[in-house]
């Protein structure tokens, strides 16, 4: 994070904003401007992001679904963006941490033992340490002891849109977050390297949340897309990876897409077009989704 404040200060923050007796190494000082900082390019990448793909990748035609509720991204819009100012206090905190040296994010790739090896080496790392840390802290957050306290905000989009997903609690989002600003305190990284990773997990993030299954048919089994994430909004107890399968397979939570089966959204909203149904509020007669009761939370 160090990159993006030494280019605010230059150009911006040193010139026009603090006085000259604030040095730009003064602690109040970091902390303020990370906190505009991490607000700002939250906003930026989530608006930014969201926007982009609902206009270009979004299926519309999920808005139909019984269960895409009214209003529903101004309501996903509204909710993230009044948790992520919220969320962005502890995060500025580890932040500061990585500004004031005591992260292993490094400059040059020759500070890497491994040089560039070391680069694909560390993404790979990076990816497999936070789908499994996201794993067991999604999975701990549908306990039933804390699950409504702090994760069914997030579940109230059952066919939930590019918005619903920075729509957090808080707490959640801030929890879910933890392991991509732990991981360059326990392992060397780039600061390049965790920047672009930054913005890859957001897009990533907002990829499952958008309703195009499309993955090719060979890594249907082991990466979890959209139609895989879809599944954990509408059956609750499956598919909490973040990335992979992996953990999902391991804790025997893995639930093949329903929406590769011919038995998703997509299926749902034909059929009834189909029966004349669609617009009556219900999913169906039974209260199910495509003959599957769906679990209440």
């Amino acid at each position: 994070m160090d990159l993006v404040l030494n280019v605010a200060d230059s150009y911006v923050l040193s010139p026009y904003v603090y006085p000259a007796s604030w040095p730009e190494d003064g602690a109040l000082r970091q902390i303020l401007s990370l906190l505009v900082l991490t607000n700002l390019g939250a906003a930026v990448l989530y608006l930014g992001l969201g926007v982009t793909n609902y206009f270009l990748i979004f299926d519309h035609k999920l808005m139909k679904h019984p269960q895409f509720l009214e209003n529903q991204v101004r309501r996903e819009i509204k909710y993230a963006m009044s948790s992520l100012p919220l969320i962005s206090i502890p995060t500025v905190a580890l932040f500061f941490a990585e500004v004031r040296g005591f992260s292993k994010l490094y400059d040059n790739v020759d500070d890497s033992p491994l040089g560039w090896p070391g680069l694909l080496l560390s993404m790979i790392s990076f990816l497999l340490f936070t789908d499994m840390c996201i794993y067991w802290i999604h999975r701990i957050l549908h306990h039933k002891l804390i699950y409504k306290l702090f994760h069914k905000p997030h579940h109230l989009w059952k066919i939930p849109s590019p918005f619903a997903s920075h729509a957090f609690h808080p707490v959640d989002g801030f929890m879910q977050g933890l392991p991509y600003h732990i991981y360059p305190f326990l392992f060397p990284l780039h600061k390049v390297l965790y920047l672009a990773l930054y913005v890859f997990v957001n897009i990533w993030t907002i990829s499952i949340h958008d309703g195009d299954y499309r993955v090719p048919d060979a890594l249907t089994g082991a990466i979890n897309g959209s139609a895989h994430h879809t599944d954990h909004h509408l059956f609750f107890d499956y598919n909490y990876g973040q990335y992979f399968t992996l953990w999902d397979r391991l804790g025997g939570s893995y639930r093949h897409p329903s929406a590769l089966l011919g038995k998703g959204p997509h299926d749902l909203i034909r059929k009834l077009q189909a029966e004349g149904k669609l617009g009556e509020g219900r999913v169906t007669a039974e209260g199910k989704v495509n003959g599957v009761a769906r679990k209440e939370e």
